[in-house]
């Protein structure tokens, strides 16, 4: 009889630390969904996290990836995609 472990992590279903979907000095199109405690934009890419400097909910921003760590990228901004009229 199983208990349900079913192996995995315990940690809502995220990645460990395997292959990330981005990659330093790449740049990327995202959607800013929410905005960090410091002020940064937070875009995801399949599920992982990317702090953007600058960036604001709403844009559609492109982006070049400045770090990747185990957890999260940090990113600053290309150029805007769409802004506002």
């Amino acid at each position: 009889m199983s208990q349900g472990s079913e192996g995995g992590f315990g940690h809502g279903g995220r990645r460990p630390f395997g292959p990330k979907p981005v990659e330093e000095g790449k740049e990327y199109e995202v959607e800013v969904t929410e905005i960090s405690r410091r002020g940064d934009g937070v875009a995801k890419i399949e599920g992982f996290v990317i702090f953007v400097q600058g960036a604001k909910v709403g844009q559609k921003v492109r982006i070049k990836v400045d770090r990747v760590g185990p957890r999260f990228a940090s990113a600053s901004v290309v150029n805007s995609g769409q802004s506002s009229e």
